[in-house]
């Protein structure tokens, strides 16, 4: 799928994410409306205590998050987007994913987080091991 200047960038990152410069990459003096999700790592996954989480990926990822950005970009042709997600160790208040959307007015930068994040999740070949607080772990084959 080509990219199209909607895209403003996507990627996995083992690094740590920058929301702020996340945001920055959708900014535009056409938007009149920016909304930015962030994907915590929290302290708790049903009812259990969590320590932290690892992220591993499909060397597909990069290819696949890029796809989903240009997906979503062409579902509303006024919105611009950046996506990525971490892989790595992660601890408690981390980021694991960051996604930025822009457009000339609110509701079509609301809506389209939504479909954004619920598609990343529901594609990305990204699995998280959960560590919990009494020393147990658990794999999760989703984003």
């Amino acid at each position: 799928m080509m990219a199209t200047s909607q895209v403003r960038g996507t990627g996995i990152s083992e690094t740590a994410l920058d929301t702020a410069a996340i945001a920055a990459l959708v900014d535009d003096d056409a938007a009149g409306a920016s909304v930015v999700f962030e994907g915590k790592v929290r302290n708790h996954d049903d009812g259990r205590g969590v320590t932290g989480i690892e992220y591993s990926c499909h060397p597909s990822a990069d290819v696949v998050i890029a796809e989903v950005a240009n997906e979503i970009a062409a579902r509303h042709p006024e919105v611009s987007v950046a996506l990525y997600h971490r892989v790595g160790v992660l601890g408690i208040g981390d980021l694991a994913m960051v996604a930025a959307v822009s457009s000339p007015h609110r509701r079509e930068s609301f809506k389209t987080i939504v479909e954004l994040v619920d598609l990343i999740k529901e594609k990305l070949p990204v699995w998280k091991r959960q560590v919990f607080t009494d020393g147990t772990d658990e794999w999760v084959g989703s984003a």
